[in-house]
């Protein structure tokens, strides 16, 4: 069974509200979980997003795969950044600057 970091829905009916988990692969989306990693209020302008970066660090050092969405709020949030730049041993500082999510293509 492999782990994945993955959104679990919480909310009312149309007022949706995601948890950030770590869960086995074989649970359905809304069922039992291993660790609350964080949450993501899409429906805020912007959006909250919350996310304890020292649990989601332990969860990729034990293998968790994210999936995409998940890896996209990670990546907008500067966490895979940097966790790329701690596999490689390189200092936290030593990570290029955060894109800005504003700026033209």
């Amino acid at each position: 069974m492999a782990v994945k970091i993955r959104l679990k829905r919480m909310g009312a009916r149309k007022a949706p509200f995601y948890r950030l988990v770590a869960a086995t692969d074989n649970v359905p989306r809304d069922g039992k979980t291993i660790d609350e990693l964080g949450y993501y209020n899409p429906l805020k302008n912007p959006p909250i997003v919350n996310i304890n970066e020292e649990q989601v660090f332990l969860w990729l050092r034990r293998g968790a795969i994210p999936t995409d969405t998940a890896r996209s709020l990670l990546r907008n949030q500067g966490l895979l950044r940097r966790w790329d730049a701690m596999r490689k041993g390189k200092p936290e500082s030593a990570a290029p600057a955060e894109e800005s999510l504003s700026s033209p293509r």
